[in-house]
This record gives structure tokens, sequence and C-alpha cells, in this order.
């Protein structure tokens, strides 16, 4: 298969990616916690992830992408005590709307997709076995992990003493006073009043599992002792996936993970998402506005994946209107190649190459739009049939690992007042009333309807965004 280089957040460097077995890559990613919706900032996450699996499956690999769903926790608890739901019931609505998202946005279903409440039995197995290693200890019916016994805690965060003594537990609980130092972690959380229903028995009374247990009993579970990645949002390398390498590492003696996938954050007009802010927006909230998702794909994959992206509806606006470029050319194509079957990469080839380094969408985007504009040019003198079926085929191949349909222009009629400042603005652009012809286009911008003007004419489209 062709090489597939990725960032490595451990060793900080771009490294192959290999898959140990020879056969799949085993790849485990922190899925969404369901006490509510997903909002676009975990969705660049999981979008991210969905490109990397599709560019090395396009590079002739096969993968073993598990993700879970993480349905115990405080917030899951207290979502479920809120809506009077039980926990099952609760989460699974959240899953459900989770699973309508994530296939509105072209993302690819993992292999397996556990759930936290299946591995009960596995995690307490795990625990156990740290408890006899020296490696965790029971105080008050919790369970903690003993991070001064574990030598190399912080290899992954390059953490200094004092940030894990601040940090490590991590969603930590206000008594976790038993703990013998600051910097360890729950294992096992003990049985409290608030969470009504939801516990399971175990060695050390009735209690649930700590969030960074589950995810290691399931990746070693499932994907085997050793996985050849792991991914999430940047947010996750510490506490959380420190954590997991420390608990995993000291239970097995292996090595946990040969490579590391994190992703950085979104803002949304340079601002950081908050509820506060009223910015935390959903692909709800964005599809309302007229948008189509593969419009929002598009935009979180046009900013590279260790960078902060920033999101606004002017982003939104550029993007939609250039898969609607994508659309005019692929009819195009599809018209001048004349039925004639094409291979390959064609003219795209550039903007593949870009993907496999590092997943650089920025380049492979620039690369992809730099061919639109000349295979555009090319079209006015005319394509064989043969090269127009090979460009073709090139763009389908390259838009199918970015995920991403292209735009076909809706047709709309104008309204007759709309239609009116359209004409009343042609007449003052012919005149050469530039400021007038200026006013009516941007009135018209305010109604929710471009105009778009062509050599002798012009035509009415209803914006993008535009309910």
């Amino acid at each position: 298969m062709e090489e597939v280089r990725l960032f490595d957040t451990a060793s900080r460097s771009v490294k192959p990616l290999s898959a140990s077995d020879g056969k799949a890559l085993k790849f485990y990613a922190c899925g969404p916690t369901v006490y509510g919706p997903a909002h676009i900032g975990n969705f660049r996450t999981f979008v991210a992830q969905d490109l990397l699996v599709r560019v090395w499956q396009e590079a002739g690999g096969r993968v073993a992408h598990v993700r879970n769903l993480t349905d115990v926790d405080d917030k899951t608890i207290r979502g479920a005590r809120e809506a009077k739901q039980k926990l099952g019931e609760f989460t699974q609505g959240w899953t459900d709307r989770f699973w309508k998202d994530e296939q509105a946005l072209g993302l690819q279903k993992p292999t397996k997709e556990p759930r936290a409440t299946e591995f009960i039995p596995k995690q307490i197995s795990l625990v156990e076995k740290l408890v006899q290693g020296g490696h965790a200890y029971e105080a008050g019916g919790s369970v903690y992990f003993r991070v001064k016994s574990f030598a190399s805690y912080g290899k992954l965060s390059h953490l200094d003493e004092r940030e894990v003594k601040e940090g490590a537990s991590g969603r930590a609980d206000a008594d976790e006073y038993a703990r013998e130092q600051a910097a360890d972690f729950v294992l096992w959380k003990a049985y409290k009043e608030e969470d009504g229903d939801v516990f399971w028995e175990s060695p050390w009374g009735k209690g649930r599992p700590g969030w960074h247990l589950e995810c290691s009993a399931m990746a070693m579970e499932i994907l085997g002792e050793t996985i050849d990645l792991h991914g999430g949002g940047a947010d996750l390398i510490f506490p959380h996936h420190e954590n997991e390498i420390a608990q995993s590492e000291a239970a097995t003696g292996k090595a946990f993970v040969r490579h590391w996938f994190h992703v950085s954050h979104l803002l949304v007009e340079n601002r950081k998402m908050s509820k506060s802010l009223g910015n935390l927006y959903t692909l709800d909230d964005v599809t309302s506005r007229g948008w189509d998702s593969s419009d929002l794909r598009l935009v979180l994959l046009s900013g590279h994946y260790r960078q902060p992206l920033n999101f606004s509806w002017d982003t939104m606006s550029a993007v939609h209107h250039g898969r609607e470029r994508l659309g005019r050319l692929r009819s195009g194509l599809e018209e001048s190649s004349k039925g004639t079957k094409g291979k390959g990469w064609g003219s795209f080839q550039t903007a593949w190459d870009a993907l496999r380094q590092d997943l650089e969408t920025p380049k492979a985007l620039g690369a992809m739009y730099t061919v639109v504009g000349e295979l555009e040019q090319k079209k006015k003198t005319g394509l064989s049939p043969e090269e127009a079926a090979k460009e073709l085929a090139g763009l389908d191949r390259i838009l199918s690992v970015f995920g991403v349909q292209p735009a076909f222009e809706k047709v709309t009629e104008a309204p007759d007042e709309i239609r009116k400042m359209g004409e009343a603005r042609e007449a003052a652009r012919k005149a050469k009333d530039w400021k007038e012809s200026d006013r009516l286009r941007d009135e018209l911008a305010k109604h929710g309807w471009e105009v778009r003007d062509a050599a002798g004419s012009w035509r009415l489209v209803r914006k993008p965004g535009t309910p």
C-alpha cells in the first residue's frame, strides 16, 4: 500500500502509520459522551478521524476502527435524573441523535462502537489487577491509581511534576480527600445517593467506573493490549490519555499505544465556544440557517487538524460557492466524457499526495481548486472524451476521500418584487450608475438573493445559508 504519514503526539514528529499485525490498523478513538447533542467542535475531531480512515483505506489499507460511547459518568447520570428517565433510555436518545448527525456529515460507521456500560466486568477486572500489582488502592469505597508507582507518568503530555499534581485527577469529585497524593486519579467511584439506581457491585462495594478506566478496558478488550493508533481532541491529552497510558501499561507491562493522533480545538468567530456566549452550535443550528451538512464538513476540513480552526458564517458561504464550482465542473466533465470511463487521479494527484502527508488538508484543497481552475479554462478550448473521463475519475476520487459532495445549483424562482429589483439593478448597471447598482445589489443580499453576472446576461440565485 501507499505510505501514510501522521504526526505522533508522544514523539512530536511526523511518522509513517503502520498496522502492527500487517493486516488492519487498530485504531481506537474516544467518542462522544451521550448526555446532549454533539456540537460542531466535537465533530471537527470526528470528521478529521473519518478523513484519516478514508485516506488509509484509499492508500490500500484496512482498518479496525473502534469509537466508544461514554454512557455512564457524572453528566449522563445527572442528565437522566433531571429528565426523569432511566440512564439507558436517556443515553440512547442522545446516541440516536449523534448517529443521525454523523450520517448527515458523511462519517463512516466505525467497525465497532462499544458502550462503557457493556464492559463493566472487564473494568472491574482491570482495577483488581492494578490493586494486586500495587498500582492502585481502595479508600472509602473508591479505588485510586497510585501515580507515583508509574515512573513514566507524563510522557505523552510532557508535563512537569507541578502540573501533574494540579490536574491529574480530572473530573475530580470535591470529596476525593482520601487520595494519597493530589495526582492520583479515580478508577472506581463509590456509590453516592445522587447516583440513584446507577451502580454495579464490586469487591469494594457498590459503585461505577471512572471515566479514564472505561476507555482502557474497552480498547484492550477489543483491539488488544497494544494498539496502533489512539485519537481524540487535543483537550484529552491530559489528563485522560495520560491516565489511560498509566493504568493500561501498569496492568500489562506492555506499550499501550504506538501512535497518538490529536485534533486541535474549534473557535467560532475567533472566540472560544461556550454556552454563555451562545455559540455552542450544533449541526441543527447550522442546517436551520439553510446550509448543507457538506458545507460544514468541508469547513471543518479546511484547516490543518493540528491548528486551531476558526468557524464563521462567511467561511460557510465561501465553501458553498466552492462546492458549486465543483458541481459545475463535474457536470461539464461528465458531459464531455461522453460515457467514456476513466481511472486514476488525473490532475488531482498532488491533492492526494498532500493528504497522505499528515492530512495536509489546506494544501490538498488548494491543489484541488487549482486544478479546478485549470480545467475550467481547458473546457473553453475543449477536452477530449478520454481526458475528460480521466479528470472526472480523479475528481470523484478526491471528493470521495474528503467525504464531500459537490453542490448543484438549486433553481428557485424569485418573487416579483425581487425580480423587479434585479431588473432595476441591471438598468442602473447599463446606465453606469454604479452607486445605485451597488445599493440594489446590497438590498437584494439583505433579502437573501445574489446577482450572478455573466457576459451579456444576469440571473438571481438564492443565497446559500438562507432558510
